[in-house]
């Protein structure tokens, strides 16, 4: 009877040990978390003069590896990972063949193995206060994204994003203004992270003062294009869709920073493309922007999306692409309803993969006559 108790805590553990975990990730360990680990760590290091014989090939890697991971390391915690792996050579090469193990290298394996397990505990221990920072940095985030729909009579709204990391670059808002008109803006920032979150929450802030100043799409998108101008690097831009909705006509006007065009449901089931291109926000101070004007008629359905969406990948490498996308439009339905079908479709298209980059959906339905 105790044995069946034990049996059964000991099966109870494994399952909450291991719940969340499918076979495929632990096997991605491996195959490709490993190789990715292995670029990140050597990545400051010339991989181009390798060895052509296999046997001196792994000798530099394993050189490169070593000095990767010493260098990401703080010099007090370099010096342990070198004694550490000191001792351990020292064992391996003292091992008495006749009698495999003795005292000494017993001890000299278990200094070895303590001071690589404080080295991992130390590492883990910071890692776990940066986890900390940034789900708070992530909350702080949320908080610029639209919680509700806005209160728009005859309009439906549907929208969510996901991210590739604990903080995105995706944005998108509804700002109501003054004369009855709203403001629509989805963008997508460069990168992935901290940078991404940062240029977003810029955006943001330039949004709303623009659209205060003067409610005008292009406007408001040059006001974001200063600011990033301003504030960023070479490689701090984002793309956007800023446009403007006149709820009682259906009348929206809008510019297209580099961002995706919007798709544009018809009533009948016709599906068109709206936008032309223009250079992303954040590249050069003076930027041309041309305004379009498009008409969400009652039953139309329009969707707002960044390019992670069409950018995804499945288990073969191909993406998903615009006209899956626009397949998932087609049905029709409400806003939700397309929504939720893309999402379905794009999860069921990606499979077991990772999400590699932020995705965003903004789905927006005119109720019919």
């Amino acid at each position: 009877m105790r044995a069946k108790q034990w049996f059964q805590e000991a099966e109870r553990f494994v399952r909450s040990y291991t719940e969340g975990m499918r076979e495929s990730e632990f096997s991605r360990l491996f195959d490709r978390d490993a190789v990715h680990a292995f670029d990140v760590v050597t990545r400051e290091h010339d991989r181009a003069q390798e060895p052509e014989h296999d046997f001196w090939r792994f000798l530099h890697r394993v050189r490169i590896f070593f000095l990767g991971l010493s260098f990401k390391l703080s010099p007090p915690r370099r010096l342990l990972f070198a004694i550490c792996a000191v001792l351990a050579l020292t064992g391996l090469l003292s091992i008495d063949f006749d009698n495999f193990v003795t005292v000494r290298n017993a001890v000299v394996f278990l200094l070895s193995i303590a001071g690589l397990v404080l080295l991992l505990v130390l590492e883990l221990a910071d890692r776990v206060v940066v986890r900390d920072e940034l789900e708070v940095a992530r909350e702080l985030q949320r908080e610029l994204l639209p919680r509700q729909a806005p209160d728009t009579p005859g309009y439906e709204f549907a929208f969510s994003y996901r991210t590739a990391n604990t903080i995105g670059g995706d944005y998108y808002d509804f700002l109501a203004l003054e004369d009855g008109r709203l403001a629509v803006v989805i963008g997508d920032a460069s990168g992935h992270g901290i940078a991404a979150g940062l240029l977003m929450a810029i955006a943001n802030s330039a949004l709303k003062l623009g659209f205060d100043a003067d409610p005008d799409p292009a406007r408001a998108a040059r006001l974001v294009n200063r600011a990033l101008c301003r504030t960023g690097g070479r490689r701090a831009f984002m793309t956007l869709f800023c446009g403007v909705l006149e709820p009682e006509s259906g009348r929206l006007q809008f510019v297209c920073a580099g961002h995706p065009f919007p798709f544009l449901r018809r009533a009948d089931g016709g599906v068109t493309e709206h936008g032309a291109g223009a250079f992303p926000l954040g590249i050069r101070m003076e930027i041309e922007l041309e305004l379009h004007e498009a008409v969400i008629a009652p039953g139309d359905s329009l969707l707002l999306y960044t390019d992670g969406v069409v950018e995804t990948l499945d288990a073969a490498g191909e993406s998903f692409g615009f006209e899956r996308l626009q397949k998932g439009l087609v049905p029709g339905g409400s806003s939700k309803a397309i929504h939720d079908r893309v999402w379905r479709e794009l999860d069921r298209f990606r499979g077991d993969e990772p999400v590699y980059d932020d995705c965003s959906l903004v789905a927006i339905s005119r109720e019919g006559v």
